[in-house]
């Protein structure tokens, strides 16, 4: 029995290993108090960008119940440079397709979508970057929403 149980804690220790050199940039989410999403809350996050000769991968990461009562979520993206430049963007995310299965993956209640948002993308300065997420459905309070992630990978 022993023998069966080093086994598994070999092959375990092993399937960790790969993802041991994945090199995140950025990686955090943001939980959403009750699953409630006012719209004059914005979702910030600060990203310390250490070159900008290296190419990334941009994901945003949305959990949301099953309770989600539309196919898709609208983004104001506030892009704040550490020159002092700024961007907006508008973005939109589907989450279910036209027959209302959801994209995303999980069991029970929740759904969770990774959403690359831009591959291959070089910031154009190092420094800090500040990223603002505004709700732009058609709703004072957005409902359903779990959390939103940033997720930012270099490129292999």
């Amino acid at each position: 029995m022993r023998k069966i149980i080093n086994y598994f804690v070999i092959l375990q220790i092993l399937a960790l290993l790969p993802s041991c050199g994945n090199k995140d940039l950025y990686d955090e989410q943001f939980e959403i108090k009750n699953y409630e999403w006012p719209k004059e809350n914005a979702i910030s996050f600060k990203v310390d960008v250490p070159d900008s000769t290296t190419t990334y991968n941009f994901y945003l990461t949305i959990r949301h119940t099953s309770e989600y009562k539309y196919n898709n979520i609208f983004f104001f993206l506030n892009t704040y440079f550490p020159n002092g430049n700024k961007t907006r963007d508008t973005l939109e995310c589907i989450l279910a397709n036209d027959e209302g299965k959801w994209l995303g993956k999980g069991w029970g209640n929740i759904k969770e979508d990774e959403i690359l948002l831009n591959n291959n993308m070089r910031f154009p300065v190092s420094g800090t970057y500040e990223f603002y997420f505004i709700q732009a459905m058609r709703e004072d309070t957005l409902k359903d929403i779990v959390s939103l992630g940033l997720k930012i990978t270099e490129t292999k």
